[in-house]
């Protein structure tokens, strides 16, 4: 009798074994729920698939610039854990004013590019693939979606960017003399001279790729979507801090600094205390 009841006892174990599994991993919050790790990634996945179909903005930080067998050049973010590629073609970098117009188009834009990585960067899934879970991403069509949304706007109603109007930009890349924004799906470069009341010798050492700034808009020019030309300064939503600064200098008094640079006959100079 003890051995039937020792047998029934260890039957029941052994089919309660593999029930435990099918059941899945027993947590100590009731309600929760343990998800393997190709359920996460399905899961993260089926965002993208959804993305794809609704065709919405997403935004990832621009991680490189790469060079594939086939020859194109992309850029690569990545987004809940997958590695997007766009290609250069349609990351709408804004070539006016650069310097090198005569250059090749491609290499102007990879040049740019590389001083953007690190940026945040809006996009919108063009393709992709389930079973190589490859993604392919325009910053193109994000940038015009985003000019329509807020440079047009609805029909008989006021634009939600005008002149006049603070509003935030990215900091997508900087220079020594120049600054370039993303200003709601349009790139701006400003000078220095325009970022800040003080004087920079290099716009580096106050702003940084990835940085919010707030600027005001000086100027829109809107003839489409493709065709949008912005002014702005990110001064005006500011004080002026260089008057305060010169008041600190007393008639006769003597100081001493350095001269930072010398702009239509006025030189700017630096001091401890004293910046104008």
């Amino acid at each position: 009798m003890d051995n039937t009841k020792r047998a029934l006892a260890e039957e029941a174990t052994e089919k309660e074994i593999p029930r435990a599994a099918y059941e899945g991993v027993l947590t100590i919050d009731v309600d929760a729920q343990v998800e393997s790790m190709e359920e996460q990634e399905d899961a993260r996945w089926h965002q993208l698939l959804n993305a794809h179909r609704t065709r919405k903005v997403l935004t990832g930080q621009l991680s490189g610039i790469e060079k594939l067998e086939s020859g194109w050049m992309v850029a690569v973010t990545y987004y809940n854990g997958f590695r997007i590629i766009i290609p250069m073609n349609e990351m709408m970098i804004n070539l006016s004013g650069d310097g090198r117009e005569n250059a090749d188009t491609l290499n102007r834009q990879v040049r740019i590019a590389n001083n953007m990585l690190g940026c945040d960067i809006d996009f919108i899934i063009k393709d992709l693939d389930a079973k190589s879970r490859s993604v392919v991403a325009s910053r193109k069509d994000a940038m015009l979606r985003k000019r329509q949304t807020f440079y047009f706007g609805e029909t008989g109603e006021k634009p939600l960017l005008y002149p006049g109007r603070i509003v935030e930009a990215r900091v997508i890349a900087v220079a020594p003399k120049a600054v370039r924004l993303e200003v709601f799906g349009v790139e701006v470069s400003v000078r220095a001279r325009d970022m800040a009341w003080e004087w920079m010798g290099d716009a580096g050492e106050k702003f940084q790729v990835g940085d919010l700034v707030l600027v005001m808009v000086n100027k829109v020019e809107a003839d489409s979507v493709d065709q949008i030309r912005v002014e702005v300064d990110a001064k005006s939503p500011t004080a002026n801090t260089n008057k305060d600064n010169l008041r600190k200098c007393h008639r006769q008094g003597k100081y001493t600094g350095i001269i930072t640079e010398v702009y239509k006959g006025t030189y700017f100079f630096y001091a401890p205390g004293y910046r104008s």
